[in-house]
């Protein structure tokens, strides 16, 4: 049994959704999961467990810079000790986009942090423009209207593939390092 910190950053709520999916997915293989905000985990506190998973959202094409200051002050630990990063954005609702080698996102930013966890995954997100405010729902409008995605700002979409998610947990509950 693996004693397993999951970290989740959001904007709107939707990657904790797939973070729990994810925790009791990894619970249900008897391993024992703590699900925490980004802003709660600690240097110390990672140093604590066994395998480590980061789960993080999009907006306007970045993620959080919590998400990368965190990386970068933690990398070496990180690399230490299984790990395992996903990403969820709306891109990826576009199967040509759905995978860790074919999303722009998740690519870019694991170069940038010259980081490469032990497992990746890609998850398309939530679309729910009642949800947001005046700015944020038209600019993601217009975005979608670019992108050929939906526009009805009446729109309340989940497009996030819970068999891939199913997949990732499985295999971040087995994952190891490489030289175990």
């Amino acid at each position: 049994m693996s004693n397993i910190l999951l970290i989740f950053s959001t904007t709107d709520g939707h990657t904790k959704k797939i973070s729990l999916k994810i925790q009791a997915i990894i619970e249900s293989k008897s391993h024992s999961v703590t699900l925490l905000p980004i802003e709660e985990v600690t240097s110390e506190s990672l140093a604590s467990y066994d395998k480590v998973i980061i789960g993080a959202s999009i907006r306007y094409g970045k993620h959080q810079k919590t998400v990368a200051d965190f990386i970068e002050q933690n990398k070496t630990l990180l690399e230490s000790k299984p790990s395992a990063f996903f990403t969820v954005n709306l891109v990826a609702r576009k199967p040509e986009k759905c995978q860790p080698d074919t999303n722009p996102y998740i690519i870019k930013f694991l170069d940038q942090l010259n980081w490469q966890p032990d497992l990746q995954g890609v998850f398309a997100g939530k679309l729910n423009y009642q949800q947001y405010k005046f700015l944020d729902r038209n600019m993601i409008r217009f975005i979608m209207w670019m992108t050929k995605g939906p526009t009805d700002p009446n729109t309340n979409l989940e497009f996030t593939n819970w068999n891939s998610v199913e997949q990732f947990a499985q295999a971040a509950s087995e994952m190891r390092k490489s030289d175990d």
